[in-house]
């Protein structure tokens, strides 16, 4: 673990299988040559052990939190490599009908520190035919997730929350210095979106951003975008992917996200507002600063 105030993050880009058995054999190697590169923080994308779109087969394949064979083993290796293993989302059994996609945070004694539940479902239908409906399978979380890092706080997210500043700002706004946005990007929306939106959200909040993707044409047929990102509160990109797996790193001052904060305090200065329709007569829409 780095002595200073300064540690080395890096994303894992992955081209998860339809199978855990697999994908885990992959993630565990890339969380190895990330480890071997002097990495302390360790993310991987979302579905880090299976990407199904078939709802017969994910059902098939899915375990419990408690007996999912790939939540046991990175633990296991975060352990062993003394790291902060960050799990972007395994696809697990919430109950005989839905299944569950939640983001583990592992700490270097191999203890889960933090999970949380994606928020906001995939549901489009996207030019050319792409249609996603991943609240047929899934569970939506209710609840944001912070947490505590040996150099700060981090807030989790999933891919398709991105698009919600709100939950950012309130991560923010709870202590975070950190967010992370592991992700299965289609590459249609990565091509118009991916960069605009994660970029936007570490400027809006003064924070790092870690962004883990999957990428490539998977065996689902699915395409996904990579370009897996590291951007500094800033907005400037520290680390950036391709489009095939790997490990993409770089050196995190959290000094940046206090420089950043004093340059334009954003948080400090968002204020309580209403929205007046003319048409609708007295009644106001209230907005709450900070509400996700």
């Amino acid at each position: 673990m780095s002595a200073d105030s300064t540690f080395t993050a890096a994303m894992v880009q992955m081209r998860t299988s339809l199978l855990p058995e697999p994908s885990l054999e992959q993630g565990m190697k890339l969380v190895r040559e990330a480890a071997a590169q002097g990495a302390d923080y360790v993310l991987t994308p979302e579905v880090s052990n299976m990407m199904q779109l078939n709802r017969k087969a994910l059902f098939e394949h899915l375990a419990t939190e408690e007996d999912d064979k790939s939540l046991k083993a990175y633990r296991a290796l975060a352990a062993e490599l003394k790291i902060h293993l960050h799990i972007g989302s395994l696809a697990l059994r919430f109950s005989p009908e839905k299944a569950v996609n939640r983001s583990f945070l592992i700490g270097p004694d191999g203890n889960l520190l933090a999970s949380y539940d994606k928020i906001h479902m995939f549901d489009i239908d996207l030019p050319g035919g792409e249609s996603y409906r991943e609240s047929a399978n899934y569970q939506p979380g209710e609840t944001a997730v912070i947490s505590d890092l040996p150099w700060g706080r981090i807030g989790l997210t999933i891919c398709y929350d991105v698009r919600f500043p709100a939950l950012y700002r309130a991560l923010a706004e709870s202590g975070a210095s950190f967010l992370t946005v592991p992700s299965a990007f289609t590459r249609k929306t990565g091509e118009a979106h991916w960069h605009i939106l994660l970029r936007s959200r570490a400027i809006e909040t003064g924070c790092f951003v870690f962004a883990a993707a999957q990428a490539g044409l998977h065996e689902n047929k699915r395409e996904t975008y990579g370009r897996s990102l590291i951007i500094d509160p800033w907005g400037e990109v520290l680390a950036e992917g391709g489009v095939e797996p790997g490990v993409f790193l770089a050196k995190i001052d959290p000094a940046k996200v206090e420089t950043a904060r004093r340059a334009i305090p954003s948080l400090q200065h968002g204020r309580r507002f209403t929205v007046a329709d003319p048409k609708a007569g007295p009644e106001h829409l209230h907005l709450v600063r900070g509400s996700a």
